[in-house]
């Protein structure tokens, strides 16, 4: 073979390579998370919590790692909800993050997440603290919008 269609052969697959790797770290398709279990299921963010920015801002300090040094969720999630680390949920995708209820975001807070890297943090954080980074991380894609427990969505702020 020709010096120059191996180095053009090279050229491709490093090319191919290197746009296989972009976008969204191991996430694959979009699907609907599994439902809250029944100990989960009829938790919901305090009603007067969506819009309190001194919440909003505990939230923050919770998820940069401020307030517990033991927790750290943007040590994965990345200080913007960009993940940092392979596998990571990229809160910024709107279309993944609003199949999340309130419950269910909340559930893979305090349990972890089966098969991933992700730990629950229930013996961390209390429940108030958990409901604080629900809170902030949803700002990431959906900022804005409350969940709708009588809709089953998420919709936008004071509108029921």
């Amino acid at each position: 073979m020709n010096m120059r269609i191996g180095s053009i052969h090279v050229v491709v697959i490093m090319s191919l390579g290197l746009l296989s790797s972009c976008g969204e770290q191991g996430e694959g398709p979009i699907v609907p998370p599994p439902p809250a279990p029944a100990e989960y299921a009829d938790k919901h963010m305090p009603a007067d919590w969506w819009g309190d920015a001194q919440k909003l801002e505990e939230g923050r300090k919770l998820f940069v790692g401020e307030t517990n040094p033991d927790v750290n969720c943007a040590s994965c999630h990345g200080k913007d909800g960009k993940p940092v680390k392979a596998g990571a949920t990229d809160f910024r995708n709107p279309e993944r993050m609003k199949l999340y209820s309130d419950s269910v975001w909340f559930w893979r807070i305090s349990e972890g997440v089966l098969n991933t890297k992700m730990k629950g943090w229930k013996s961390k954080l209390s429940e108030e603290d958990r409901w604080k980074l629900v809170l902030y991380e949803r700002n990431f894609g959906l900022a804005g919008k409350t969940w709708n427990e009588e809709k089953k969505q998420w919709g936008d702020a004071g509108t029921k």
